[in-house]
């Protein structure tokens, strides 16, 4: 039986949780009435409780975890067992179940959620969770553990708004067709657990200390339809990266005191942690001279349209990003056009990531901007193009995620649109630099995806002839 607080599979004879200790029972889905785990009856309505159960989906976590997370788990959990590690914990679960089930037959019910669940676990394995249980209509999943994140509580808000966009589509398709609402709540927070034993098919035990993945359930059960709840534990880990509502101290069953939460909203344009550090202050800069100097030469160099490309590398903490920041800042009032792209954490998994910020930052697309607006921006800004490149524009239209407003674009072959997408880069790189000279700069190129890191060595080959600055 599953304990409605914490998710915890628990034996058919259980009356408490063995995980949190709450106790259990089940409840009607025709009513709502709570019911006993020997009851094969409604004592309200006479319902079969059985029959009005959700249908469950529980495989072996290796097969519906990707191969490459599969590989990492295996190769890191023999460091793993017995360690404590601070986790955040999501809970996604289905509101408007019950009427789905009395209206349509089991086997499109299974298929419905069979969609759902998919849609969670591809957002929660894109950003290297792991999902620990199948909750029903819902999982349970795991960041930080078993595979070790320095920004983990990051990437479980981001895989939650990211499932609940995903799961908001899926929802309006069966509205569609099936005339039936239903909404996801996802609730998070941040806490320690102890790793146990993670077997050859990845299932995993850990013990969660003190009240983690309970009151990440109850952060759930709170949550509005649609919406993705955050303890302040979560929060004040993501609070520099996401847009979040401040919802007060709730009332939280089975706790003494209220909870600080919030609610996510949207991820912020800061890609960094020097980012944040940078809108709260930074000490003053002294000893990088000689390197602002360097870079202030290759600049005059590509000025005068003998391209450079510049490579930044140093350990972890050196000052790099702090150099660019100055060397920004030194050239503010000079006629130059500043572009800057970055690869993040879990940016290996999100094709084109740095590229399409330098997109954004050159046709000044805003978070925020709907597909016209975005349309709109592109083409005011590629209108002086010379003629034969503005054919690239679609495929530069394609990568923003808008109607590239060229069929062709969208049914090419892959390798044929990759193709386009290189040209439209260079072509952008090129008209560019002949309105004013350009800095580009790639940030955090350790976690670069592979596609961009092609395109960056298709980019290489026109920078020579350009007035531009690679960094």
């Amino acid at each position: 039986m599953l304990c409605s607080s914490c998710g915890r599979e628990n034996h058919a004879d259980a009356r408490f949780c063995t995980e949190c200790g709450a106790k259990l029972s089940l409840s009607c889905a025709s009513c709502g009435t709570s019911a006993e785990p020997e009851d094969r009856f409604c004592a309200s309505c006479g319902s079969p409780l059985a029959a009005a159960s959700k249908p469950t989906l529980v495989p072996e976590p290796r097969s519906y975890t990707p191969l490459h997370l599969s590989e990492k788990i295996l190769r890191e959990r023999v460091n793993l067992e017995g360690e404590r590690r601070t986790v955040t914990v999501l809970f996604a679960d289905a509101t408007g179940f019950t009427p789905i089930s009395e209206r349509l037959d089991e086997e499109q019910v299974y298929s419905l959620m069979q969609n759902c669940v998919t849609s969670m676990m591809d957002a929660v394995h894109r950003y290297e969770g792991t999902i620990t249980q199948f909750l029903g209509d819902g999982v349970m999943a795991l960041f930080g553990a078993p595979i070790t994140h320095e920004d983990s509580a990051r990437r479980a808000v981001a895989a939650a708004l990211e499932m609940q966009q995903s799961l908001e589509q899926h929802a309006a398709e069966v509205k569609e067709r099936h005339h039936i609402e239903y909404r996801f709540r996802v609730g998070l927070n941040t806490g320690a657990v102890v790793v146990g034993r993670i077997n050859d098919t990845l299932d995993m035990d850990y013990t969660a200390l003190g009240d983690t993945v309970n009151l990440a359930a109850r952060m759930q059960q709170l949550a509005e339809p649609g919406s993705v709840y955050l303890t302040d534990n979560t929060y004040r880990l993501v609070q520099d990266y996401f847009n979040c509502n401040p919802l007060g101290a709730l009332i939280v069953k089975g706790k003494a005191e209220p909870v600080s939460s919030y609610k996510a909203l949207q991820e912020k344009s800061v890609r960094t942690r020097f980012e944040a550090a940078t809108l709260r202050g930074l000490t003053p800069f002294v000893g990088r001279e000689p390197e602002s100097m360097m870079l202030k030469g290759y600049l005059e160099q590509a000025k005068r349209g003998q391209g450079q490309v510049v490579f930044v590398s140093g350990e972890a903490g050196i000052g790099k990003s702090r150099l660019l920041l100055e060397f920004h800042r030194a050239v503010m009032e000079e006629n130059v056009t500043w572009l800057v792209g970055h690869c993040i954490t879990y940016g290996r998994n999100i094709p084109y990531l740095p590229l399409i910020d330098i997109l954004k930052h050159n046709f000044s697309v805003e978070e925020g901007d709907n597909d016209p607006r975005i349309i709109g921006r592109v083409d005011e800004g590629t209108a002086n193009w010379d003629e034969p490149v503005r054919a690239m524009v679609p495929y530069l239209k394609y990568l923003l995620n808008v109607d590239p407003g060229d069929p062709t674009v969208t049914a090419a072959d892959p390798l044929a649109r990759r193709a386009g997408i290189f040209d439209g880069l260079r072509s952008l790189l090129l008209q560019e630099s002949r309105r004013r000279p350009l800095v580009v700069v790639i940030e955090d190129l350790h976690w670069i995806d592979e596609l961009s890191e092609e395109a960056l060595s298709a980019l290489v080959d026109v920078v020579a002839s350009a007035r531009v600055l690679l960094v």
